[in-house]
């Protein structure tokens, strides 16, 4: 199939999980033999959106890659006091309010439309990832007219999703496809959806390497010897509950007096207070965070907002435990199917959660075991590709086929294998 991705950012270089899942998806699907472009800004943060790479064509690991160029970068003095009014303010809000919201958000691109009608027409699929940005906004409604196309909602149950801007955006494709049964069950809520879909899924390579080596020099080269540590992997932003995350670890350090440390693995997009049991390492590469996790107690997973969470199946590959945030049903239903973590809500239940796993080092292994055989029967690269591939044959077909004519409302009726 000829394949076409589009997504906000595209690159080695980007650091995010929507893009990294997109950029999977493309190169694997690629090394397939599938014909696979992707669609995307010259932007490299998300803050900012300002032009890094290239405008133009070039080609990354078997993917043909286009990029244009933002027309504005965001400037937050303008756009943070907007978000708060149409985001967080008082609801209705007008149609106007919402499309200069969502060009001011980004990245803006006057010439993504343009390009779909002139190109998308020349694929078997067009296929968007993540509701939230102007690339699907503006692209999807143009690209749905010309060709058969697939949206990856990325979704979970945040504000901005309640805007009535994201109506048509949502009626437009083809096909959904999801991450987990709870982003697919959020959605149908929302929009009442009658388009085939599929829990897809993310896929994960199944071997660890020499993680578990490299653990004693990840300990020597933070200087943390023996110590137990919590660990974080992700932007530190209180959007990912990073500042929630820090608070309980100082109370419980102040309760409960001992060695365990906090690892924080991630950019620092608002950096942390100092504390003397927190070790920041910024940005690392995939060596580093491999070995962070295979020395963790637990990972700690405590945002609100999530529509898969690769960095919990990825503790999971590991043989790593995990505690994760009661309030994001995402979490709470991975960890109810794998038994491979531990809900909590609030510091008490964090608290109980933390002092378990530190006296009962065999439930800890127990867990992360049988995490790993969850993510091993589910989302191995080739089960989560194969369930992929069917969902895109199927809609490729889709011109010569009858519109369906009920909802899907379970996995039997889904595409998803």
């Amino acid at each position: 199939m000829r394949l076409l991705f589009v997504v906000q950012r595209y690159g080695a270089e980007v650091a995010g999980g929507a893009e990294l899942h997109c950029r999977q998806f493309a190169t694997r699907l690629a090394d397939r033999g599938h014909d696979v472009d992707a669609l995307s800004s010259c932007a490299v943060s998300y803050v900012t959106w300002d032009n890094e790479y290239p405008e133009g064509d070039t080609e990354l690991d078997g993917v043909k890659v286009t990029r244009l160029r933002v027309a504005q970068r965001r400037d937050a003095r303008f756009f943070g006091p907007l978000d708060a009014r149409v985001v967080w303010g008082r609801k209705p809000v007008p149609l106007y309010l919402q499309k200069e919201w969502m060009r001011m958000q980004g990245p803006w691109l006057p010439d993504l439309a343009p390009w779909l009608q002139i190109h998308a027409a020349d694929y078997d699929v067009v296929i968007f990832f993540t509701y939230l940005y102007y690339t699907t906004w503006a692209g999807l409604p143009v690209a749905a007219g010309l060709v058969p196309t697939v949206l990856h909602p990325t979704a979970h149950d945040e504000p901005p999703l309640a805007l009535s801007l994201f109506d048509t955006v949502f009626r437009q494709p083809k096909a959904f496809a999801f991450s987990t049964d709870e982003e697919r069950a959020l959605v149908q809520r929302r929009f009442g959806l009658r388009a085939p879909n599929g829990s897809i899924g993310i896929g994960f390579d199944l071997d660890p390497g020499d993680a578990a080596a490299d653990e004693a020099r990840f300990r020597a080269w933070y200087n943390l010897g023996d110590d137990p540590y919590l660990l974080f992997v992700g932007r530190l932003d209180p959007g990912k509950g990073s500042d929630e995350l820090f608070d309980f670890f100082r109370a419980f350090k102040e309760r409960n007096p001992g060695a365990l440390k906090l690892v924080v693995v991630g950019d620092p997009l608002k950096p942390l207070p100092p504390h003397p049991d927190v070790v920041v390492t910024g940005f690392v590469d995939e060596a580093t965070k491999d070995a962070s996790y295979a020395g963790a107690t637990a990972l700690v997973q405590p945002s609100y907002f999530e529509s898969f969470s690769m960095v919990l199946a990825e503790a999971w590959v590991h043989s790593r435990p995990a505690l994760v945030q009661g309030h994001c049903d995402v979490l709470v239903g991975q960890c109810r199917r794998s038994n491979g973590g531990i809900p909590y809500r609030g510091f008490a239940e964090f608290e109980t959660a933390v002092q378990l796993l530190l006296d009962q080092p065999a439930l800890g292994r127990e867990l992360g075991r049988r995490g790993r055989a969850y993510v091993e029967s589910r989302y191995s690269w080739d089960a989560v590709l194969g369930r992929y591939e069917r969902l895109l044959r199927h809609v490729a077909d889709y011109p010569r086929m009858l519109r369906p004519t009920r909802p899907l409302r379970n996995e039997k009726d889904s595409w998803s294998g």
